[in-house]
């Protein structure tokens, strides 16, 4: 849903990313930064309980983080190895978070609530990766209203009260987190499958490799060529002889036929080597 507002954030953030780039440091190593500041704070304070300087320290490097993003546009280094690392440094960061909480509520005795933690963390990898593959797929997954913005905004808010002694809104933070996370993962399928059902209905198919007018295989091996070397039979012998009058299995009979006088005839000849009966040659020798 918040997605909505990256034009506007884009616009705050422009000026920003060009004063950073004024530095010399790079998109990628932004995104590097950003990402181990996050697991710093997730993994060296969430553990321990304290759940305040934690969600200080990881709100400053998330906010950190989404200058790649200004820097790439403003440098014109925007390029899909950077698009890939953001979006895995993501994931990381995500899990970093909800694993420090986790830890840090069982460790403080609240195991059911460390086990909706880890719901929430599943969940979140599920919603990330319907996404991920339906555009694999070549289709649109957008839609969802706990993306991931706005998981992180709600469990740092929740988090960062709880440190304050704020009571239940953590555990009300987590709990509405695994509902809304479910049922995002629902809308996803939904929407991917309406779109799968389409194309089946039209017969395209939008995946890598096959024509979107027939919905065929265009790689390699999927031609008429490839056909011709499969067909069973091929290239197992001479071809029989397209004759309608001759009777069936004539051919083979014959080629049986004149194999057979090609051993007897030759072999014999070669092993008497042109030599008379026996009988004969005793009858010539002189008395």
């Amino acid at each position: 849903m918040l997605n909505k507002l990256r034009p506007a954030l884009g616009r705050v953030l422009t000026p920003i990313g060009r004063a950073v780039a004024r530095t010399g440091v790079s998109p990628n190593a932004i995104t590097v930064i950003g990402t181990a500041g996050v697991l710093a704070g997730a993994l060296g304070f969430f553990p321990r309980g304290e759940f305040f300087w934690g969600t200080m320290v990881i709100t400053a490097f998330v906010l950190f983080d989404m200058l790649d993003g200004a820097v790439a546009r403003v440098t014109g280094k925007i390029s899909k190895w950077g698009a890939f690392l953001d979006s895995t440094m993501d994931r990381v960061a995500d899990a970093a978070i909800f694993s420090g909480l986790m830890i840090g509520l069982y460790r403080g005795g609240q195991e059911g609530l460390a086990g909706v933690a880890l719901y929430c963390l599943v969940a979140g990898v599920v919603v990330s990766y319907a996404k991920a593959r339906a555009e694999g797929l070549g289709y649109t997954c957008n839609v969802g209203i706990a993306e991931r913005a706005e998981r992180l905004i709600v469990v740092l808010v929740a988090a960062g009260l709880d440190g304050l002694g704020v009571p239940f809104v953590l555990a009300l933070a987590l709990w509405a987190l695994a509902a809304l996370s479910t049922f995002t993962v629902g809308q996803r399928f939904a929407a991917v499958r309406a779109q799968a059902l389409a194309d089946t209905a039209s017969g395209t198919d939008p995946r890598p490799g096959t024509d979107p007018a027939t919905g065929t295989g265009t790689g390699p091996g999927t031609g008429p060529a490839s056909a011709a070397r499969t067909e069973p039979g091929a290239g197992s012998g001479p071809a029989r002889p397209e004759r309608e009058d001759e009777p069936k299995g004539a051919w083979r009979a014959g080629r049986g036929i004149r194999r057979g006088g090609r051993r007897g005839g030759g072999r014999g000849g070669a092993r008497n080597g042109g030599r008379k009966p026996r009988a004969e040659r005793r009858a010539e020798r002189p008395a």
